[in-house]
């Protein structure tokens, strides 16, 4: 991305030869966050080559799996809305769970996931996923002792199928310190806006970070594999982790620009119809 891509007043902070957006001591707030300036922009380069990986995952068939992991409020809705912002959502879709039913309860715990799996020239996005049994079911103690190490034995062998079958499955996981989010959870918490995506949950985690990150590392020791390795987005500054999260997606993969050419509109078919008189349909108020 050249100066002239930038968004007014973003010069003082846009790439330079040899470097990136990032360089210049300016691109950060005196507190160490980036800027919204620079944000702005790198994310408007993201977010076309985000559509060029779309075409390319058309393109060639591909089955592609990422699933989003980590703590309440350290950003996975943020980087999944963004990711699907330019994007189609018949390429790349958002699968977010609710809690399984009675049935499901029943049936083997990876049953209900799987039917959501990508065919081929899909890049499904998971919003959790099965790992809510080694981290929110575990600490929750919303599965028993047993069912948790039937889970860490039976994930990675169930991840190396899934590869074997020719999907490719990327974990990403949000990592946020305990100051941020109680930050996060105090500013949710005092806006009646937002308040609503507080919830009785967030809270039992907060008051459980500890177990929390007793979780995590052991879920990473077990299935922290090379077929599908888990990759850590530190998330105290929410634009930074967006950016660099979406910077390693692309990286995965040696795409190239197949989108398709401009394509020339047709004109209007002329046909002997004459369409009923427009008082006759009920519109909206016109109140702007």
């Amino acid at each position: 991305m050249t100066a002239s891509h930038l968004p007014e007043g973003a010069n003082d902070v846009g790439r330079i030869e040899g470097g990136s957006i990032t360089d210049r001591p300016s691109s950060y707030t005196k507190s160490g966050k980036l800027r919204s300036v620079v944000y702005d922009a790198e994310m408007e380069r993201l977010q076309e080559q985000l559509v060029l990986l779309q075409y390319w995952i058309q393109s060639q068939g591909l089955k592609v799996l990422v699933i989003f992991e980590g703590r309440g409020s350290a950003g996975k809705g943020g980087v999944i809305k963004t990711i699907t912002e330019r994007t189609s959502p018949r390429t790349v879709r958002v699968v977010a769970l609710p809690k399984p039913t009675e049935r499901q309860r029943t049936q083997w715990y990876f049953q209900r996931y799987v039917e959501h799996l990508p065919a081929a020239g899909e890049m499904v996005l998971f919003d959790r996923s099965w790992y809510n049994r080694s981290n929110v079911e575990w600490v929750m103690g919303y599965c028993t002792e047993e069912e948790h190490q039937e889970f860490l034995r039976s994930c990675p062998e169930f991840e190396r199928m899934l590869v074997r079958s020719g999907i490719r499955v990327i974990k990403y996981w949000f990592s946020v310190s305990y100051e941020e989010q109680r930050r996060r959870f105090e500013a949710r918490n005092a806006e009646p806006l937002k308040r609503w995506k507080l919830s009785d949950m967030d809270l039992a985690e907060h008051e459980l970070y500890v177990k929390y990150s007793m979780a995590k590392d052991t879920t990473f020791q077990y299935t922290d594999i090379k077929q599908a390795p888990w990759y850590v987005v530190p998330s105290d500054d929410k634009k930074a982790a967006r950016l660099n999260c979406i910077n390693h997606l692309l990286s995965q993969f040696d795409y190239v620009d197949v989108a398709p050419d401009v394509v020339e509109l047709p004109v209007m078919r002329e046909l002997p119809y004459v369409r009923p008189p427009m008082h006759e349909q009920t519109f909206v108020p016109k109140l702007f």
